[in-house]
């Protein structure tokens, strides 16, 4: 049995390598790409929207209660012995 010429064996392993996938060239996701995916994937748009509506009662909440302090200020005020003004 006769080897095969070195050019020929070198183009083979050549042709081989280059079927192969590089793993060198696959970066593995960021922690931020990764973090993006998995909020993507956890908040959908019904998530968003509920989240977004129960702010928007938060913020509702609070101009309600500044409101009813600054009501309960002018009754107190009202209430109080002094004079008045007419």
């Amino acid at each position: 049995m006769q080897a095969a010429p070195a050019h020929a064996a070198m183009a083979t392993a050549t042709r081989a390598a280059s079927t192969l996938p590089s793993t060198l060239s696959v970066r593995p996701p960021s922690v931020t790409g990764a973090l993006r995916a998995l909020e993507g994937l956890l908040m959908r748009r019904g998530q968003r929207t509920a989240r977004r509506n129960a702010w928007t009662a938060v913020l509702e909440d609070r101009r309600r209660a500044k409101d009813r302090r600054e009501a309960q200020h002018v009754l107190e005020a009202v209430a109080a012995p002094g004079p008045q003004a007419t």
